[in-house]
């Protein structure tokens, strides 16, 4: 990473980039990288362009790639979980990731079956309703490549099925071949675009993957194979996102923060920015903090079950609900967190509406968010009334979530949310209903996709 680092210092700039691995947080910050070196951040609405590899057709791509920005400059495409680098040499691999992330990360487990379903040309409805089952064990070896695979199926695949059909997943059918990778790689150098490839795992014989690689473009991002090289990597990318926000940790911290995350990579991180965040203004993390905060298992999944209900993500929202209740969390205490959470986004969405507010950003910084945003807020404290005295009260990374996130709901939406809590907070009290089919039917309701009504900040 830091030769192409040296490499855009230099201004030489690849037609496309491909970061791949296990190590999402990792290739999240290449990405971010990247971007910062090729894209001016006051030109990004213009110049900088999004796809989702799960669901886009390789036509859509070309197109982005053959059109010139309206500012004339540079254009910036960056796919993400591209399957363009999988073929079914990968399968075995595949299937082994969705089985080792089905229970802890269902979520990450839907996109590696996302992909093996376009590999195996297959779709979802053809599985769905015990549809697998009409395929004989024969078929089932060939497409999984072995006696192993086609014996285990029964114990992975219906709770993948489950999964992804609660989370209205949806599939296309294969296609991008090897013509395609000469096209793209063509098409990006002769108009000076620039493609930036995220991928879970790579099959190295693809031509992309071979044209990318031979420019010294495609950077791996995996775990470590020795706990040092793993520790020497995470000390690495922490110092990096410390820099960031300009923050420090005292080393009684990060001995702390070590012991609670045994250096794991993607936790540590995820609990450094935590960490960051929580301690506001204070330049140095100290040990305190750490213990403070890191570990408190009920604490986060509450986060990621609120976090994950913002961001309407249903596979997220479930993981985070069965956690909780794994947890013991009695089932009332988890409809108080999610009506708490609705009043803040009602409340954050009305402080929006009457431009009290500005618009809200989903890919804004905290960071950003104290120094613009955040002082609007707080020279309004003594003017709260009280439909806004819950938000005034919150953490300044509270009300962060909620002005990021209240736009992705309609205020129809979210006052009908509070009246299907109160529903099944009577159902509870009154019925035998089981509490976790309540929630769980609540959150993909809540999770689903855009009701068509306007949103808060439209």
């Amino acid at each position: 990473m830091e030769k192409i680092i040296a490499n855009l210092n230099q201004g030489k700039v690849s037609p496309c980039y491909l970061l791949y691995g296990d190590e999402e947080y990792l290739i999240a910050e290449s990405v971010d990288r990247i971007i910062d070196k090729l894209v001016p951040e006051t030109d990004r609405d213009f110049s900088l362009f999004f796809l989702d590899g799960e669901d886009a057709e390789t036509e859509d791509l070309l197109k982005l790639i053959e059109t010139t920005s309206l500012l004339g400059n540079r254009k910036v495409v960056v796919v993400k979980n591209s399957a363009l680098f999988s073929s079914r040499h990968n399968t075995a691999d595949i299937i082994q990731k969705i089985i080792s992330n089905i229970d802890d990360y269902p979520d990450k487990a839907a996109k590696y079956f996302h992909v093996f379903l376009k590999i195996s040309g297959m779709s979802l409805e053809d599985l769905q309703n015990n549809g697998w089952k009409k395929i004989s064990d024969e078929q089932w070896r060939e497409i999984l490549e072995g006696e192993n695979g086609a014996q285990d199926l029964e114990k992975w695949l219906p709770r993948i099925l489950e999964i992804c059909t609660n989370a209205a997943f949806k599939t296309r059918a294969p296609e991008g071949g090897e013509d395609d990778a000469e096209r793209i790689m063509m098409l990006a150098a002769a108009t000076g675009n620039c493609v930036i490839f995220t991928a879970p795992m790579v099959d190295k014989r693809k031509k992309l993957f071979k044209m990318i690689a031979e420019s010294g473009a495609a950077v791996y991002c995996g775990k470590s194979a020795s706990a040092a090289a793993q520790k020497d990597n995470l000390i690495k990318e922490a110092q990096h996102l410390l820099q960031k926000y300009g923050k420090k940790m005292s080393p009684a911290a990060w001995t702390e923060l070590g012991k609670k995350t045994g250096w794991d990579l993607r936790r540590s991180l995820a609990e450094l920015e935590k960490l960051i965040f929580f301690t506001g203004e204070r330049e140095i993390i100290e040990q305190n903090d750490v213990l403070e905060l890191v570990g408190k298992t009920k604490e986060d999944s509450v986060f990621d079950l609120t976090s994950a209900l913002g961001q309407k993500n249903i596979a997220a929202a479930l993981s985070a609900l069965k956690a909780l209740l794994e947890q013991g969390m009695h089932p009332l205490m988890i409809l108080t967190m999610l009506a708490r959470e609705l009043r803040l986004l009602i409340q954050a969405g009305i402080l929006l509406d009457k431009k009290i507010l500005p618009p809200c950003k989903t890919n804004a910084e905290y960071g950003w968010f104290q120094k613009n945003v955040y002082p609007l807020i707080a020279d309004r404290k003594e003017k709260s009334n009280i439909t806004a005295d819950l938000i005034f009260s919150q953490h300044p990374f509270v009300i962060y979530n909620a002005w990021k996130n209240c736009g992705n709901f309609s205020l129809s939406k979210l006052t009908d949310l509070l009246h299907d809590l109160l529903e099944i907070d009577l159902a509870l009290k009154s019925s035998g209903a089981d509490p976790r089919i309540l929630l769980e039917k609540f959150l993909v309701c809540a999770c689903a996709a855009y009701d068509g009504k306007k949103t808060l900040n439209q």
